[in-house]
């Protein structure tokens, strides 16, 4: 019950501080008024004991207790003010997340500059659920964080927030705001699927044969270099002599095409079909073989590289929610 009531109150706070900041737009500077404060834990044990000390020195009038106790009272309320100051004034200029599958744990990279000779302690930066990122910020610095988000579907991920907080310099209060940042990541579809690659297709093997591994088909030729070719497939000999960047080409099961459609998947759903196709473009990658798709809401001609199956599992992100 415990555990409800404090979600329950975390999350009116946060739908509290969501209509009082809105949305973030970079580069953004912090301000005092989006900054929240509270004492750590060490910081209520402190604080007690400041509470102990008052009362023996009044009750004793031990006027070197009391000193005491004002002097380590100031010294606490100086530490309050210097971690609110930590993230006071602190720019963040960029926020870039990356795609990834459901299921796995994606990556925002965020770019922070300390545009102030003041350097910035004990920073942490996470988003709700996983561990925080550590980092620090030197006098007129700049850091690139990157910060973990858990995707758990396909499609657009609109990260909800990201908290940014500090307990520098003594760790007796800890200052922290949220962000809502107008970053979005690419899900792909989740990668589980067991079934065997399909029966390639015959449309491309009469105009040209896609690179294997020497030694396992029959010698075919050389062609030009294109992006994402295999390295260990370059006629490296050639081209050190001064030639080209060329590939050498392979005729046989390693030239294979393979265009992928929900035939032989109609027992899945359709996140199912998209996960194993997810799966057989990842297989298609390992053996160096050209792919393509034929989806009734999705059609890619047979290509090869990693820009081309990014943009098969770009197609099969936003597969019935709109254009890639």
């Amino acid at each position: 019950m415990g555990a409800a009531l404090r979600r329950r109150l975390g999350g009116r706070i946060e739908r509290w501080a969501r209509a009082r900041q809105g949305l973030d737009t970079l580069p953004l500077r912090l301000q005092a008024r989006r900054l929240y404060i509270l004492p750590t834990r060490a910081g209520l044990v402190f604080a007690l004991l400041l509470f102990v000390m008052l009362i023996g020195g009044l009750n004793y009038s031990n006027s070197l207790a009391l000193f005491l106790t004002f002097m380590l009272a100031g010294f606490m309320l100086v530490g309050m003010h210097e971690c609110q100051r930590t993230l006071r004034g602190l720019e963040l200029a960029r926020a870039q997340a990356a795609d990834c599958h459901a299921g796995d744990e994606g990556l925002v990279e965020l770019r922070f500059v300390n545009p102030e000779s003041l350097p910035r302690r004990a920073l942490a930066a996470r988003t709700p659920g996983l561990a925080h990122t550590d980092f620090e910020l030197q006098r007129g610095g700049s850091a690139t964080v990157q910060v973990k988000f858990h995707a758990a579907r396909r499609g657009r991920h609109r990260l909800e927030r990201i908290e940014l907080s500090s307990t520098a310099p003594f760790g007796l209060f800890r200052c922290w705001t949220w962000l809502y940042l107008p970053v979005e990541a690419l899900v792909y579809p989740r990668l589980a699927g067991t079934r065997p690659l399909p029966a390639p297709s015959a449309g491309r093997l009469a105009q040209h044969n896609v690179v294997a591994a020497p030694g396992e088909d029959e010698w075919a030729g050389l062609r030009a270099y294109q992006s994402g070719d295999s390295p260990r497939s370059i006629a490296w000999k050639s081209w050190a002599r001064g030639g080209p960047l060329l590939v050498a080409q392979y005729s046989g099961s390693g030239g294979s095409d393979y265009l992928f459609s929900f035939a032989g998947l109609e027992s899945l759903d359709l996140e199912a079909r998209l996960s194993q196709i997810a799966v057989w473009i990842g297989e298609c990658a390992q053996r160096d073989a050209a792919c393509g798709l034929q989806l009734p809401a999705a059609q890619a001609p047979t290509a090869r590289g990693a820009a081309h199956r990014t943009a098969l599992l770009r197609q099969l992100a936003l597969y019935g929610e709109g254009p890639a």
